[in-house]
């Protein structure tokens, strides 16, 4: 009995050690299988890189054209409003009338109340961009007989910087304050289109409105234009130069027969011409005695008569012609029209046009060349983009545009 039951233990004991044979040991635990790399598609675009975050638009310190420092962010206004005679035309040069938020009744021709005088003249910024300045708000009445700004109307267009013309330091100050924007003066100065108060506005408003480019573009072609027409005429002896008088400047008020230009007068200087008018003191453009008049009308070869005379030189004209009969110029025929270029302050780009005009008049064979309808859209592009000769030509005021005229039957 004993031998069975130690037989019986020692299988048991066998078949338990073989059963801890088939337990395998613990061990590390496998890596999962890696899928295959995928290779490159060669057709593939490469992932756009990150572009880098831009800067905000940084403060600085300008000053403006009556001695102002006033603290600006250039390239970051959206809401412009432009006050004052000349200030729109001046920032249409060299800004974007998109940014405009408020416009000058005097320039907004659907209004059916608005200052008219310079209606019928050619202004080149608003046959350019009229239908632009027709769609906007009012920022003041405008026009010469307006000599204040009106900041309840500006502060309606909610504007974020103004530009003004409105050449008075301390109501400048307190109209920026009022508005709590920047108001930016800019200047025209005597000389006008060829004033360095000219180029210094259009490279101040080229700075704040990040057109520098543009701005130094339009001042290198006026200097340009400018100093070609200087060479044209830089070598005519003094004795061969016809005596020319000029009438019929003006700017906002009545002009007529005497208001002339005086040897000051800055087109007579860059296209050499010999002044008829001596003599006289003063500003450059300015009203005559009629007994002077009288006086130098053997002594004018040439007459140019601006267009913005012509209404009022009219009935004189047909109430004394013996008065203008006794010019030697009338009586030849030697007359010529320019364009009106004072029309809520000097259109630059007329004056300029107009020098072009007065050099070819007195000296054709130097000019020869000049066609004056392919010169003035030369001139309009550069400061306005775009061709405008025959608009100009077509605007009342104009007549036609640039001729020499028949006096008895143009005033007859």
């Amino acid at each position: 009995m004993k031998k069975t039951i130690s037989l019986l233990l020692a299988l048991v004991m066998i078949f338990a050690l073989a059963a801890c044979g088939q337990t395998a040991a613990p061990g590390p635990a496998a890596e999962p299988a890696s899928a295959p790399a995928e290779e490159p598609d060669p057709a593939a675009e490469p992932a756009p890189a990150e572009e880098p975050a831009l800067a905000e638009p940084a403060e600085i310190t300008v000053t403006d054209m009556i001695g102002r420092e006033l603290t600006v962010t250039p390239g970051s206004y959206k809401r412009v409003v432009c006050i004052g005679a000349g200030a729109l035309r001046m920032y249409s040069y060299i800004g974007d009338v998109a940014l405009l938020c408020g416009v000058e009744d005097i320039d907004n021709s659907s209004l059916a109340e608005r200052p008219r005088m310079f209606d019928s003249v050619a202004r080149p910024y608003v046959l350019a961009y009229g239908e632009t300045f027709a769609a906007l708000p009012s920022c003041g009445v405008g026009g010469p007989q307006a000599q204040a700004a009106e900041a309840e109307k500006i502060l309606s267009c909610e504007p974020d910087i103004v530009i003004s013309e409105y050449e008075d330091v301390e109501k400048e100050d307190a109209l920026s304050e009022q508005l709590g924007v920047p108001v930016v003066t800019l200047k025209l100065g005597p000389g006008g289109v060829f004033d360095e108060n000219f180029f210094g506005s259009m490279r101040l408003l080229g700075t704040i409105f990040g057109k520098e480019e543009k701005a130094e573009t339009l001042v290198g072609f006026i200097e340009a234009e400018r100093a070609e027409i200087e060479k044209r005429t830089a070598d005519i002896p003094e004795e061969e130069k016809p005596a020319v008088y000029i009438c019929g400047l003006g700017n906002w008020g009545t002009t007529n027969h005497l208001m002339t230009g005086t040897e000051k007068y800055i087109a007579f200087r860059v296209a050499n011409v010999k002044n008829a008018v001596t003599g006289v003191e003063g500003p450059a453009i300015q009203a005559i005695e009629e007994e002077k008049f009288v006086a130098i009308g053997e002594d004018m070869d040439i007459i140019i008569l601006d267009a913005a005379a012509v209404k009022n030189i009219k009935p004189l004209y047909a109430e004394n012609p013996g008065m203008f009969d006794a010019c030697k110029a009338w009586r030849s025929g030697e007359v010529y029209l320019e364009m009106a270029y004072n029309a809520y302050y000097t259109n630059c780009e007329i004056a300029l046009i107009n020098t072009w005009f007065l050099a070819k008049a007195v000296y054709p064979d130097r000019f020869e060349d000049v066609d004056m309808t392919a010169k003035t859209n030369e001139i309009t592009r550069a400061f306005l983009g775009m061709d405008l000769a025959e608009q100009i030509a077509a605007a009342p005021s104009s007549f036609g545009g640039y001729q020499k005229i028949d006096t008895s039957a143009f005033f007859g």
